[in-house]
């Protein structure tokens, strides 16, 4: 593929490589991200255990940066997060985000009590470090919006929905706190009209994409493991929604990640 031909950067901004689901495969797939235009992404860590391998991951691969925290589902079942032990891990040049972190009384409201207590946690982690907090919401947003409300107020921070799919009214909170909204596959499947709505609605400069993979890819791989080269597909479905074409839409979506994710851009808090 010669240099002109080559599409658009573009990031994704959430996904998770450490996954058996990618086992042996990395350089193939990140090769295959390559071609489709993603740069950058950022690999999620959700128990804190596991943290070396998935930094590890990120030292091999110059585009590929990491995040880690306990995600609420794991609550339950891991050591509860330290803020001491988040902060420590911000040392490292390629650790960009706090998290995943958050609610889910999906499948673990028995556990909603701890998951507050490690969101609060991870959020002063946030603060301390001046890195973005990543955000898991399902079947909470009313405790998410109240919480998140109650800390910004207590103390400033910044803040990514990561595969947004809540109601308006929890999209609303997050904007108005100044927060970003993430777009996964979940927005290009057909009966997603009303969350399209939903980030119809919000200002474009607070929009990123992500695949979340090795889950919920977009048409036409639906139903099939996801990876970071198809976050080329949920950003086309992106830039339909915002009336945009699509070397914009994966500019300003860029553009965004660099402003949340200001280490992965190389800058200072």
């Amino acid at each position: 593929m010669t240099q002109a031909a080559l599409p658009p950067p573009i990031v994704d901004s959430h996904c998770h490589l450490d996954f058996p689901d990618f086992g042996g495969e990395h350089d193939a797939l990140l090769a295959r991200a390559a071609e489709a235009g993603v740069t950058r992404m950022v690999t999620i860590c959700t128990r804190l255990r596991l943290e070396p391998q998935v930094r590890a991951l990120a030292e091999a691969h110059e585009g590929v940066f990491y995040a880690a925290g306990t995600h609420p589902m794991s609550v339950a079942d891991e050591p509860m997060a330290t803020i001491e032990e988040l902060v420590a891990l911000a040392d490292h040049p390629k650790f960009v985000g706090i998290g995943e972190t958050g609610l889910d009384y999906h499948y673990t409201a028995e556990s909603a009590g701890a998951q507050q207590e490690s969101l609060r946690l991870h959020i002063e982690a946030a603060r301390r470090t001046r890195l973005p907090l990543i955000i898991h919401a399902r079947d909470a947003d009313d405790d998410m919006a109240r919480i998140l409300t109650e800390e910004y107020r207590a103390g400033a921070y910044s803040c990514v929905m990561h595969c947004f799919s809540s109601g308006a009214e929890l999209a609303r909170a997050a904007l108005d706190l100044g927060f970003y909204l993430s777009m996964s596959g979940i927005a290009a499947f057909p009966r997603s009209t009303e969350l399209r709505e939903i980030f119809a609605a919000a200002p474009v400069d607070r929009i990123l994409v992500e695949t979340d993979s090795p889950y919920l890819a977009p048409p036409p791989h639906r139903g099939k493991r996801n990876e970071p080269a198809y976050v080329a597909k949920t950003a086309a479905v992106g830039a339909e929604i915002f009336g945009m074409d699509y070397p914009d839409f994966a500019r300003r979506t860029s553009a965004n990640f660099d402003r949340l994710f200001w280490k992965a851009a190389g800058g200072a808090a």
